[in-house]
């Protein structure tokens, strides 16, 4: 067999024709806690780095830090403004060590490669998304993923969102509507009313599709393609939702250098190409092997 076209993978049959269908797949508890280690320390570390500059803005008066994960930021920013949040990104693209153990976990990788093959490209459009109680970038308008990169030659790209703590209804799960994967990139807008720029779709081109609402646990990944329309309601409870969205894609397609610097996260092919954590941290595709 070519080692380009290999594809093995964890996912199975039952999986595999849900995703060819749908347009997605839930797999629960595909992380445990000692995958997640990581990647929450680094969100956490941000975190510190917010609280610490709030502290010297005199906006706060004290760090919160003991407060747990799930709390210590929407209590930082507990008062303000959504502008004041909005300072620091709706989403976060911070180049900490504990996301690429995340982006380069074999599980995910696994799970990848079932549905594009063993040569994947972790592409640069990766986001730390906390969603804030009562922030209005917490809520995210219906849109296919696309819309960010409509001039990229790639298709697939994977999206695989993953939730940092249980994701439900009341902290504003994923939506999604099953089967639109096959709609071509509808034309879009820039949001306007809230400041964070989402792109976004009118009400008359969602469709009559069914919307399926998916609380999940912590640990769980959802894969979806890229022509999946999807969404997120406001955080009404009062902790963080936090997630975190990867994304892949095989690497023979446009590495979208415009939008940052993705890796080369596993190849049968050149396997000595494969980046390192060092090559992550300093912008470089690829591995140079000396």
């Amino acid at each position: 067999m070519d080692n380009r076209q290999r594809s093995g993978g964890n996912l199975n049959k039952d999986q595999l024709e849900h995703y060819h269908t749908n347009g997605y797949v839930v797999l629960t508890d595909l992380l445990s806690d000692e995958d997640m280690q990581a990647p929450k320390q680094a969100m956490m570390e941000k975190v510190s780095w917010i609280a610490d500059e709030l502290y010297g803005d005199g906006m706060i008066t004290d760090k919160l830090e003991n407060l747990p994960f799930e709390y210590r930021l929407s209590e930082l920013f507990k008062g303000m403004t959504d502008k004041e949040f909005l300072k620091y990104g709706r989403s976060w693209r911070d180049r900490i060590p504990g996301y690429y153990r995340l982006m380069s976990n074999p599980k995910i990788l696994d799970a990848v490669e079932s549905l594009i093959g063993g040569e994947i490209f972790s592409n640069p459009v990766y986001n730390v998304r906390p969603k804030v109680p009562g922030v209005a970038a917490g809520a995210v308008p219906w849109h296919q993923d696309k819309s960010y990169w409509p001039d990229a030659n790639s298709n697939p790209v994977i999206t695989v969102w993953i939730s940092f703590v249980d994701a439900t209804l009341e902290n504003g799960c994923l939506h999604l509507k099953p089967g639109t994967h096959r709609k071509k990139l509808l034309k879009w807008h820039e949001e306007s009313t809230t400041g964070t720029g989402y792109t976004a779709l009118k009400d008359e081109q969602i469709g009559k599709a069914p919307t399926v609402a998916l609380p999940v646990k912590a640990g769980t990944a959802i894969l979806f393609n890229d022509r999946l329309l999807h969404m997120s309601t406001p955080n009404q409870s009062d902790g963080i939702r936090w997630s975190v969205d990867l994304r892949y894609q095989p690497t023979d397609q446009d590495p979208m250098a415009n939008h940052g610097a993705g890796f080369l996260a596993r190849s049968y092919e050149y396997p000595d190409r494969v980046a390192t954590l060092e090559d992550w941290l300093h912008n470089r595709n690829e591995h140079s092997p000396e």
